[in-house]
This record gives structure tokens, C-alpha cells and sequence, in this order.
């Protein structure tokens, strides 16, 4: 028998804010839910079959679990990997880049469906509501948007209660923090995040330090795109970013606090750890350093800070982020090698690099010690030419 029941797609994590959700629109609202998680690479199979099955406890009619991480990869780890792209130069940018993806996964399927609604748990206060409305927005047109969490300022508290009051069993303990997870890195908000001095305590964070010797790694590229981990060949990228989240994690690296400019106008301070996202920057960037021109350099971190501030501001349908994408990627036709990373407990170092590209050739000369490509005269002409300009500069100003 067909319901008479209004439909709404649920993008679902398994958090507290979409728990509740879930609850809500099923019990309070009377609708037929159908909640989506998109799995940007956070979840084990066992998390996934778990987060299904809290979902029966909900009033949920089905639930799916979509998994985009190749996607994500492939449209934009890849290019933020070629750009740098650290947002205030410390975050990589590990939830905000896999929202779009999300959003635009669950559209879709709310589109598959003819759903009336579709629904996040977002509040009024951050970045996703904007990330998620603008998606669904343009790429789910005729579903109304519906959101509990911010329409009714629910605080987690509250959240909570109502859940244990409906007899929902959970671990609320956990649910104190809020906690996303994907292949790009793990962000943590809790207490401590609302504050501007206080650190995240340890056993907030889901990987713990177990490792306390220094340990060498080499990340491999080729045009600028991961291919080896420790002289081993990978079969495609997100594998080398698997095992080098594992190798780091164990060290605590990756382990930061971003404080930015909401797009809301706000400042907003989260806790983050992305062992592999952070190491795989640093190593592409050195590699950069000896491979591209000055230039090259130059423009590739105007245009990746721009980039990476769209993508942080829900703007990856934007066709300019095409564009950018179109140089990033031209400019990756040199860099390949090898970069040589040294791991301590809680941070890191590049040591160098090797690179049949390397532009740091002694062919023209050693930098400080010998020159091959041009004489000590040249060098004396050259420097007048170059004071040519200033000196006229001020001796008209008589400075």
C-alpha cells in the first residue's frame, strides 16, 4: 500500500544533530524518512552497518549509504593536493571541501525519489547550513528544506534528552563532541572549540599517539598526483592518502586548531587531526619548490588561496572553479619525485627530495659556492642594470 505520507530525504551522519533529526520528523512531523549518509572515505563497514541500524530505531523507512570518496578524489582532493590549499595556511580544508560532495550526492538521490522534502541538521550557527541550502538550492529546486536543528536553536543538551526520552540508546558520552570524519581528515567541535583559549583534551581525539620513535617516510608523485608510499606503487591514490593517515596517526600528527571567518561573518575555532592531508602538502610543496619556476609558484598560490577560500565558502559549483582547476592541473607537468619525510611524535619534517626535474641542477652552479653559467663580470653588469631604475628614483628626489 502506497503512503500517503509526505517524503523526506535526510542527509544523515549518525551524529547526535541528525539522530535527532531523524526522530523528529518521523515521530513529531508524521513523514516517511528516508536518510542518506555520504561517505567521503570517515566509516568502516562496521560503523556504516551500526549507523544503519540506529536508523530502524528512528522511525526511518530506508536508509542509504552512498559512497563518494573516489569521487571527492578525483574532483577535489586531487586539485587541493596540486594547489597547497591550507585555509588560514593551517587547515586543510577537511570538512568543508566534502559537504558539496555530500549535498550534491543527496540531492540527487532525493531527486531518484521525488522526495517532497529534504532535511539536514545543521544549525544557525556555522558554515553547513550555508554549504548544504546552496546545493539543494540549485540541484533539488522543488524539495522544500527543512531543518530542525536550526529552526529550533536546539542546544546538544537538548538533543540528547529528547532522544533518551524516546528510548534511543546511543553513546552520548561520545556525543558531547562533534565529530566528522573523512579520507581528507577529521574535524572536532566541542566545549573547548567555543572558547578562544582552551585546548582539546587528549581523548577527544579519535587516534591516539602510540608511536614515539622517529620513523623516515617517502611519499611518492608523478605530475603531481600520489603514486608510492615508501617505495611502494600504489593502484590509485586514495590508497597512498590510507596509508599515510595510518603511518602518521600513529604519531599524532596532523593534530591543529583552525580559527577562521565563518561565512556567515562570524569567527569560528575547530579542532582538527589529518595526519595524511598535512604531510602529503608539505611533501608536494618541497617537491614544488624545485621543480616549478618562481612564477609558476607565484600564481599557483594566488590562485589555489582563491580556490581553496571559494571552496570553504560553498562555491564549488561556481564554473571559475573549473577554470582554476584547468591551471592547477597544467601545472603539475613537472612534478615528479620523491619527497624524504622524517615523523616524531606530534610533528614532522621534509628532510629533501629527488626529482629527475629538480631545477636546483648544478649545471649553471652550486648556490653560495660556485658559478658555471655566468662570470664575475656579468654578475657586475647585471647589478648595474638592475640599480638602474631605483638610482633614478632617488636621485630625482635628491633622497
Amino acid at each position: 500500500m502506497t503512503s500517503t505520507k509526505k517524503k523526506v530525504v535526510l542527509a544523515y551522519s549518525g551524529g547526535l544533530d541528525t539522530t535527532y533529526c531523524a526522530l523528529y520528523l518521523s515521530k513529531e512531523l508524521n513523514m516517511d524518512v528516508y536518510t542518506v549518509l555520504g561517505n567521503t572515505g570517515g566509516f568502516s563497514n562496521e560503523e556504516l552497518a551500526e549507523i544503519e541500524n540506529r536508523t530502524k530505531q528512528l522511525g526511518v523507512v530506508q536508509h542509504a549509504s552512498l559512497d563518494i570518496t573516489e569521487e571527492y578524489y578525483d574532483k577535489c582532493i586531487k586539485y587541493m593536493i596540486m594547489g597547497n590549499v591550507l585555509k588560514n595556511n593551517t587547515y586543510p580544508l577537511s570538512v568543508s571541501s566534502e559537504r558539496a560532495f555530500q549535498a550534491m550526492a543527496i540531492a540527487q538521490y532525493a531527486h531518484s525519489i521525488d522526495a517532497d522534502y529534504i532535511a539536514h541538521g545543521s544549525t544557525g550557527a556555522g558554515n553547513d547550513q550555508i554549504r548544504f541550502d546552496l546545493i539543494f538550492k540549485i540541484m533539488a529546486p522543488n524539495a522544500e528544506i527543512i531543518t530542525p536543528t536550526r529552526d529550533m536553536q536546539l542546544s546538544r543538551e537538548t538533543e540528547i534528552n529528547y532522544l533518551k526520552e524516546n528510548g534511543i540508546s546511543a553513546n552520548f558520552e561520545k556525543m558531547k563532541y562533534s565529530i566528522n570524519a573523512g579520507i581528507w581528515g577529521t574535524s572536532i567541535g566541542g566545549k573547548e572549540t567555543l572558547t578562544s583559549d582552551q585546548p582539546l583534551p587528549e581523548d577527544a581525539y579519535p587516534k591516539q599517539v602510540v608511536k614515539t620513535e622517529s620513523e623516515k617516510l617517502t611519499i611518492g608523485f608523478e605530475k603531481g598526483e600520489l603514486v608510492s608510499v615508501n617505495g611502494e606503487k600504489v593502484q590509485h591514490p586514495l590508497d597512498a592518502i590510507k596509508k599515510i593517515e595510518a603511518i602518521g596517526s600513529q604519531f599524532g600528527i596532523g593534530r591543529d586548531m583552525h580559527i577562521g571567518d565563518t561565512i556567515i561573518g562570524t569567527k569560528g575555532r575547530v579542532a582538527f587531526e589529518a595526519a595524511a592531508p598535512l604531510m602529503i602538502i608539505k611533501a608536494h610543496q618541497t617537491l614544488e619548490k624545485h621543480t616549478l619556476t618562481k612564477w609558476q609558484m607565484h600564481w599557483k598560490e594566488q590562485i589555489a588561496n582563491f580556490y581553496g577560500m571559494l571552496l570553504h565558502e560553498a562555491q564549488y559549483l561556481e564554473p571559475v572553479m573549473r577554470n582554476m582547476e584547468t591551471f592547477l592541473l597544467d601545472t603539475q607537468k613537472k612534478v615528479t619525485g620523491t619527497a624524504i619525510l622524517n615523523l616524531n611524535p606530534k610533528y614532522f619534517f621534509v628532510e629533501g627530495i629527488t626529482s629527475p626535474n629538480d631545477l636546483m641542477t648544478d649545471l649553471f652552479g652550486q648556490y653560495g659556492e660556485s658559478s658555471k653559467g655566468w662570470t664575475a663580470d656579468d654578475a657586475k653588469g647585471f647589478t648595474n642594470i638592475l640599480a638602474n631604475s631605483l638610482k633614478i628614483y632617488y636621485t630625482v628626489n635628491k633622497q
